[in-house]
């Protein structure tokens, strides 16, 4: 005879209405047993009436939605711009919820410091949803590599064609990605997996392609090097992800992943082991800040060279 889990369920609200929260957000957690979708705010009332309809639950909205929001959750996830996610991260760890964030955390490094602070002065847990950390195929791809020594060098490349001649992509409608361009939206991606496997960064160069794209090379403290291009302009036919490692045993290229709301439940399940235990996951706020000074570094050379 077992005996059936009592746990009560993790209540998690959802800031954001946009497509990443109908798409993947809000579809993941509405269907995970181990949580209770909360509530979902929107700066729209009709959009947030909208999405919390369509998955069973209450919309917010407004200021005062916000606060009440925090006071029916025990942890939030973030669907917003990050400049907008940052200073409402902190709110709510003030508010004593823990947080599940879309990365980048922010694009400025005190934006990025001020939420990791707030994790930290509050104790709760937090978890930055850099999708190939979380996906079963490629995490799984990652500690595996990451026990292998003898890295020597690695290339890695995360091209889209959000932006190019044709597109149709809702995410194009994005100010924020228009603006600060594949660096930062897919580049804390390919970050994710190289530190882990390779060390830390301890020296960056970086310099600017055609479009939005960037290109950096970075010295890793495991002596070993990577290149990589990140962008979101690529024709078509360009477009692409991958990470290739090379070293004393051959080559490892990353593998595919099923997609963005099963990884999305995973970093979900990351978040519940760090409430549960106290342990942080290595994808914290503090690794979100980390990410967030590359970027900055990155940004300000390729504007210097260009």
């Amino acid at each position: 005879m077992t005996t059936a889990d009592t746990t009560p369920p993790l209540r998690i609200g959802l800031l954001g209405t946009g497509p990443w929260a109908r798409n993947t957000q809000a579809p993941a957690l509405a269907a995970h047993p181990g949580v209770e979708l909360s509530g979902v705010w929107g700066r729209r009332a009709e959009a947030a009436d909208a999405l919390a309809t369509a998955h069973g639950t209450r919309a917010y909205t407004g200021e005062e939605g916000i606060d009440a929001l925090l006071e029916a959750s025990d942890a939030v996830a973030f669907a917003l711009p990050p400049d907008v996610q940052a200073p409402l991260a902190v709110r709510a760890a003030e508010a004593g919820c823990h947080l599940l964030m879309d990365k980048p955390v922010a694009t400025t490094v005190a934006g990025a410091r001020a939420v990791a602070e707030a994790a930290e002065k509050a104790s709760v847990a937090s978890v930055v949803f850099c999708t190939l950390r979380f996906a079963p195929e490629t995490s799984a791809w990652i500690a595996e590599q990451a026990a292998v020594d003898g890295w020597f060098t690695a290339r890695a490349q995360w091209l889209g064609s959000l932006y190019a001649v044709g597109s149709a992509s809702e995410y194009a409608d994005s100010p924020w990605r228009r603006e600060k361009g594949g660096l930062w939206d897919v580049g804390p991606h390919a970050l994710s997996v190289l530190i882990p496997v390779l060390g830390d960064v301890e020296h960056l160069t970086a310099a600017a392609g055609p479009a939005d794209t960037t290109h950096l090379i970075l010295r890793h403290t495991s002596g070993a090097s990577s290149a990589v291009t990140l962008g979101l302009s690529a024709p078509p036919g360009a477009a692409g992800v991958e990470i290739e490692l090379r070293g004393e045993r051959g080559t490892a290229s990353i593998p595919g992943w099923a997609g963005a709301e099963t990884a999305f439940r995973g970093a979900v399940d990351a978040l519940a082991e760090a409430v549960r235990t106290g342990v942080p996951h290595a994808c914290d706020a503090r690794f979100g800040l980390h990410l967030t000074e590359l970027l900055a570094a990155a940004e300000e050379q390729a504007q210097a060279a260009g």
